[in-house]
């Protein structure tokens, strides 16, 4: 089945990651944040070392190393995170990317520029901290520890 708009595995496990690490009171390590999002390790791993390289995560190695925020949840932005691992989103136009366009006017109007823009605004308004001890997030995390 098609999506519309989806966002790339790296993406979902650096929102993912960060949430779970807002939400654990100690360090917590990618063997546990890999098997409580269901993802690779490896894959988890290279996805939190870019977020370390772009300074919201701290990490230490050994038996009681893992990952910490680096700065407070409320200076995190979903926007910021989603940015660290795909890149700057870019303003919406065609499709298909085709620089020049056989039409006169876009068949689509401009839905891609008005859905990319509230996108963006709302990762923008989402802080890390809009999420600390929301659901099940800390018995999960609890399971792991």
């Amino acid at each position: 089945m098609s999506k519309i708009i989806s966002l790339s595995e790296a993406a979902s496990i650096g929102i993912h990651s960060m949430i779970l690490i807002t939400n654990s009171k100690d360090k917590i390590n990618v063997a546990h944040i890999s098997d409580i999002t269901k993802s690779s390790r490896h894959h988890v791993a290279k996805v939190l070392q870019r977020l370390v390289k772009e300074g919201f995560l701290e990490s230490n190695r050994g038996p009681s190393g893992g990952f910490q925020l680096k700065r407070p949840p409320e200076e995190i932005s979903l926007l910021q995170i989603f940015e660290a691992i795909e890149g700057k989103i870019q303003d919406g136009t065609c499709l298909s990317d085709n620089p020049l366009c056989p039409f006169d006017k876009c068949l689509m109007g401009n839905i891609i520029s008005r859905m990319t823009n509230e996108f963006r605004e709302y990762l923008s308004n989402q802080k890390l901290s809009s999420y600390i001890k929301t659901t099940n997030i800390p018995e999960l995390i609890a399971e792991y520890l």
